[in-house]
């Protein structure tokens, strides 16, 4: 797939593989002889999940929770979409999703579950992190931290609703001043 708005591969389909790898031993040494419930961030973290979960020595239940945003943005007030498909009152709950770029969706999504309900322990877990992201209230688990606050595109992480089907993760490559892509004459954010 060519596209001007792809540009420097930040991270391989084999590097991905190896994060994934990583997050995996992360959990399963924690969460050793314990079941879990497993919280993916739609659609975001649908790759992550399904990549992450089929590593995992434990028994889990897995459900799904959604806050349309914008990625990067600290200010999303959203409606947080849960329909509580499994009981997570007193169990471990494990929050998946691609990335934590600036924190401010995951932030809300943790303090949402932990008012809403009584997980016995809340966690987050992730491909990769960004330098400048909010303080969130639960242990993160993840295999990469970006250098910087780049936008990037690829596995689950998109731009303009596209890309998220991308193998690898790379850089956005035009942006304009105000942090809007540029097509032509027009301008685009990120959905």
């Amino acid at each position: 797939m060519a596209n001007e708005d792809i540009g420097e591969l930040i991270l391989s389909s084999q590097q991905i593989s190896q994060g994934v790898s990583a997050v995996a031993k992360q959990l399963n040494q924690k969460y050793l002889g314990e079941s879990l419930v497993v919280i993916s961030v739609v659609p975001g973290g649908m790759l992550f999940t399904a990549d992450l979960v089929r590593q995992l020595d434990l028994d889990l239940a897995m459900d799904y929770i959604s806050c349309p945003h914008t990625p990067g943005s600290r200010n999303n007030n959203s409606k947080i979409e849960y329909q509580q498909n499994i009981n997570i009152d007193n169990q471990h709950v494990i929050v998946i999703d691609d990335a934590i770029e600036s924190g401010g969706t995951m932030q809300r999504l943790i303090a949402h579950l932990s008012k809403h309900y009584a997980p016995k322990s809340l966690a987050v877990a992730c491909l990769l992190v960004k330098p400048s992201r909010l303080t969130i209230a639960a242990e993160q688990h993840y295999a990469f931290e970006m250098d910087n606050d780049d936008l990037l595109v690829g596995y689950g992480l998109p731009w303009n609703n596209l890309y998220r089907n991308l193998p690898y993760i790379s850089k956005l490559n035009t942006l304009d001043k105000q942090g809007l892509a540029i097509s032509g004459d027009k301008q685009y954010g990120r959905n």
